[in-house]
């Protein structure tokens, strides 16, 4: 044992990196990409504007918001062109298994445009796997469509409406980067070797899919199957805290006060349910939420454990029409978007990212 090494478990408090991409203020409740709060980008973005944002450092103009649709669509044409040659990949039954095999076949060929490749890939593969599940084709790319637009389109086999568009959209800027989150960290420390971005964003898909990064809005809206209607929320939120089981939705590993990505979300909400009301299920998700923090306040003070951005997720994209196999799938085609950037500022900036462990073992006799 190395009396000199100290153990951070979880490298909390420690920074493995320098980036101009996203920062995160836990104290605050602010996310800010490239210069630019999540509560102004999201409501008026695209996933266009996002990728270049990130990628370049700046929100484009009306010619290179063109041009990255375009980049954006020929990743997902190229893509859908490979299903055939994918094999079993995309019949597998966990969609992000599927998603991650599927990826995996991808190939980073010299003079590739590799990120829109690998956006327009994650889109598609998570959109056929859904079809090919329900006993339906994949539904060919839209040229004519941004990718928030073609990925409804591809899951439903129809144009969505533009509220429904709109709100998917909202939620993909929202949560496109943030920080150095467990499966942006996974990217990174492929990509530090030297390997290719393929290689980085299955290790990312990998990491996404647990249940403590990638994997909780879905039982979000278990937990509002159980309570059903407002009135059983403080009964059955205090059956789980009593058995000490964890309220899905409420608490952040960073954030000290209310997730910021909850707040756009919850006003992503509100809009969509001028357009196509889901008003009691919101008004239970509101009931769940405010009993939980208030229950939470009881029973641990001063943790401040509020909503974040899962408790949201679940419940604008159940109201989008995504059934809740597709909420991590759906994650990732937002994910992949920072990603790439990272894996680009990592290849520039970093270096081999290789930590230490402290043995505690036995010793040789």
């Amino acid at each position: 044992m190395d009396p000199e090494l100290r153990t951070h478990d979880g490298l909390d408090g420690i920074a493995v990196a320098e980036t101009e991409l996203s920062h995160v203020d836990g104290e605050r409740g602010q996310l800010i990409l490239r210069g630019v709060g999540i509560e102004r980008l999201a409501p008026n973005a695209s996933v266009e504007d996002v990728c270049h944002l990130l990628w370049h450092g700046k929100l484009p103009d009306a010619g290179e918001r063109e041009r990255m649709r375009e980049r954006l669509y020929h990743g997902r044409a190229r893509a859908f062109a490979l299903l055939p040659g994918l094999g079993d990949a995309l019949r597998m039954p966990d969609p992000m298994d599927a998603l991650r095999a599927a990826t995996a076949h991808l190939t980073e060929d010299a003079g590739d445009d590799a990120p829109a490749l690998l956006v327009g890939a994650v889109a598609v593969f998570a959109a056929a796997h859904a079809r090919l599940r329900a006993g339906e084709p994949p539904v060919v790319p839209s040229e004519h469509l941004d990718l928030a637009a073609d990925y409804l389109r591809m899951l439903r086999g129809d144009a969505a409406p533009a509220p429904l568009v709109r709100a998917l959209t909202t939620y993909l800027v929202t949560v496109s980067d943030h920080g150095m989150n467990a499966s942006t960290f996974a990217a990174r420390v492929v990509a530090s070797t030297g390997s290719d971005l393929v290689s980085a964003v299955v290790a990312a898909i990998g990491a996404l899919k647990g249940p403590l990064h990638g994997g909780s809005p879905g039982p979000v809206l278990d937990m509002l199957d159980a309570i059903a209607t407002p009135d059983h929320a403080e009964t059955w939120l205090r059956s789980e805290l009593d058995a000490r089981r964890r309220i899905m939705g409420m608490g952040h590993r960073v954030y000290r006060v209310r997730d910021p990505r909850a707040a756009v979300l919850e006003d992503a909400l509100h809009e969509l349910a001028r357009h196509a009301p889901a008003t009691a299920r919101l008004e239970l998700a509101r009931a769940v939420e405010h009993e939980a923090a208030r229950l939470l306040d009881e029973r641990k003070p001063g943790r401040a454990l509020r909503a974040n951005v899962e408790f949201n997720t679940a419940v604008l994209l159940e109201a989008i029409g995504l059934h809740r196999s597709l909420f991590s799938p759906t994650f990732a085609v937002a994910r992949v978007v920072g990603w790439c950037a990272h894996v680009a500022e990592q290849r520039t900036r970093g270096r081999l990212i290789r930590p230490n462990a402290r043995y505690i073992g036995s010793m040789p006799v």
